[in-house]
C-alpha cells in the first residue's frame, strides 16, 4: 500500500483492491462514466488524479450521514426484536 501512494496510474483490479471493491464494480464504474479511465489494450488505467477525483465525488456530504444513521436508528428502534431473531436463524 506504502508503494501505491507514489503510483501514477492504477489497473483496474488494483483499483478494486484498493477501494474494496470488487473488479466488476470497477468495470461498472468505468463504464459509467463514473471513473475516468483509459483503454490500453484490453485492459483499463486510471490516473493517479482521476481516482482522487472520483474518491472526492463519491464522498457523502455530512447531511447525508446523519439522515442515513436517522433512519438506521429508527429501523433499530421500531424492528429491533425482529432483527435479532432473524440473526439467530
Amino acid at each position: 500500500m506504502e508503494k501505491d501512494m507514489f503510483k501514477k496510474q492504477f489497473s483496474a483490479p488494483e483499483v478494486a483492491d484498493l477501494l474494496g471493491i470488487s473488479r466488476i464494480a470497477v468495470f461498472n464504474r468505468i463504464k459509467s462514466g463514473n471513473i475516468k479511465a483509459q483503454k490500453v489494450g484490453r485492459n483499463y488505467v486510471i490516473d493517479k488524479e482521476n481516482l482522487q477525483e472520483y474518491l472526492k465525488l463519491s464522498e457523502l456530504p455530512e447531511r447525508e450521514k446523519k439522515r442515513i444513521d436517522q433512519a438506521v436508528e429508527r429501523a433499530v428502534e421500531e424492528y429491533g426484536e425482529t432483527f435479532k431473531m432473524l440473526g439467530d436463524e
